[in-house]
């Protein structure tokens, strides 16, 4: 009993310095003498007066701010432009193939009184495809 998860009273009995239950001379002066090199006596003024490193970053005044935020917002706007000038560039070229195929595709349902497919349009897009993979 006593003992707890981690032996609570053998370790505070040795903490404290042995069984008497409290600091022997020698280990209270040694507990009480350790050296730190702290001394504030010794801290000049100008150490005083220096900035802490929690000062290194200066408040921001409104006007740097206001600066900041417009060069923010030019660079966002001009970024919007560019994508959509982008996608306008697209949007028009699937446009413009949508198109052409379209046109092709009607050409190419073409028929005849009798029914049958215009053989004429058949031909050139043969020959437009056949001189378009030669030249490739």
């Amino acid at each position: 009993m006593g003992k707890g998860k981690r032996g609570g009273k053998r370790r505070n009995e040795q903490r404290l310095g042995g069984i008497g239950g409290a600091l022997s001379l020698a280990a209270f002066a040694n507990a009480k003498s350790r050296n730190t090199g702290y001394n504030p006596a010794l801290i000049s003024d100008d150490a005083k007066d220096a900035p802490r490193p929690h000062d290194k970053m200066k408040k921001r005044t409104s006007q740097s701010l206001n600066v900041e935020y417009e060069k923010k917002r030019v660079e966002d706007e001009k970024a919007k432009k560019e994508h959509d000038a982008i996608i306008q560039a697209k949007k028009e070229e699937r446009e413009k193939s949508e198109a052409k195929r379209k046109e092709l595709r009607e050409k190419l349902f073409r028929r005849t009184r009798s029914g049958q497919p215009v053989m004429k349009y058949r031909i050139e897009h043969l020959l437009e495809t056949a001189i378009g993979s030669s030249n490739k």
